[in-house]
């Protein structure tokens, strides 16, 4: 049955709701102003969203996480030990084991196995932690209740009704992130509405329960932000007497080639041409900085992610992965020849 897990899962967060949230008044003019105009540009039944909306929960809580101070910044080896654990590296090699299939077939987009299945892993435990909120519930409270983003969370709600629609999903029914990310990969319905892929061929895009789907939809996401089959993704540095003055450290943009860092003394081992984009990264290591360079499929995890240690810990964790569990070989997509090289890993953990 598509979306058996989903149903599940919101029936067990229906009993677990927080006595904080009180329902959405549908009446409100702002509510009422997104019930017409999806009614005028889309079709929905007016009527019928405002039964919808009549069961959507406020949650002051969400805005209370969204309001919060930031946490200052964890330094890379303190973020990086939150994901490089044993027991996330052994759940990792056990559903890549229990869904070789779906890994094999979603590699053969052209990205390695290995980094599929990190990506699970950073954003859910692999499926095991999807969120505890009500996606209408997330993105209506945010759409209606924090002016500052109303805008962005207004237009993923009109994308969460048409996915619904598409999927043929009670509205009522998906669970995920506070900010309203869904299913394991943890797309928001934007992303899922342009990049989800119904990888088992059954008609639907199923993100919390088909893990051909979910792997397909990493595989495609990253392809269509740049990733290039067969490249390496970072690569360990030696700066040592390197001319290092002018570099900005900490942007994300491949502003530099591997020349050009080359020329300025930086030392890495890349078969990549001395054309290709790069960028010198600094991680705070617990005994000094780290060094590394990150490459096109570096820069197309950060797309997943807007960050260096995000996609600094993916690296980390697909190597321990592929350590641990020998992923298939990597086959580039039909148009594109393979030019897959030997995993070799640059953990600064070796």
């Amino acid at each position: 049955m598509p979306h058996a897990k989903l149903i599940a899962c919101a029936a067990a967060l229906l009993a677990v709701l927080p006595a904080t949230s009180i329902a959405l008044d549908e009446q409100r003019a702002e509510v009422q102003s997104f019930i017409r105009e999806m009614a005028d540009r889309h079709g929905f039944a007016a009527g019928d969203l405002g039964q919808v909306f009549a069961r959507v929960e406020a949650r002051p809580s969400i805005i209370d996480l969204m309001t919060r101070p930031a946490e200052k910044a964890k330094p890379w080896h303190e973020y990086r030990a939150l994901f490089l654990t044993g027991k996330r590296i052994a759940r990792g090699a056990e559903t890549a084991r229990q869904q070789s299939e779906a890994l094999q077939l979603a590699a053969q987009r052209g990205v390695p196995a290995q980094y599929l299945l990190a990506i699970t892993g950073v954003e859910t435990f692999y499926g095991e932690i999807l969120g505890r909120h009500r996606v209408i519930d997330a993105l209506a409270t945010l759409a209606f209740d924090y002016p500052p983003r109303s805008p962005f969370f207004r237009g993923e709600l009109e994308q969460f009704l048409l996915m619904s629609r598409e999927e043929a999903l009670d509205p009522l029914a998906p669970v995920g992130s506070y900010a309203g990310a869904m299913g394991i990969p943890q797309f928001m319905p934007t992303s899922f509405r342009t990049w989800a892929v119904d990888g088992d061929g059954n008609g639907h895009r199923d993100l919390w329960g088909s893990w051909h789907d979910v792997f397909a939809s990493v595989a495609n996401y990253l392809t269509s932000h740049g990733w290039r089959a067969g490249e390496p993704v970072m690569a360990r540095a030696d700066v040592t007497g390197a001319d290092l003055d002018g570099l900005e450290f900490g942007k994300l943009a491949l502003s530099d080639t591997v020349g050009s860092l080359r020329r300025r003394g930086v030392k890495f081992d890349t078969m990549l041409p001395e054309t290709a984009p790069a960028v010198l990264i600094r991680l705070a290591g617990a005994d000094g900085p780290e060094f590394r360079v990150g490459f096109a499929n570096f820069y197309a995890i950060t797309r997943y992610n807007r960050s260096q240690l995000y996609a600094s810990a993916v690296n980390d964790l697909a190597e321990a992965l592929a350590a641990t569990w020998r992923p298939p070989v990597e086959t580039a997509p039909a148009d594109q020849p393979s030019q897959a090289k030997p995993f070799t890993s640059i953990s600064s953990a070796e």
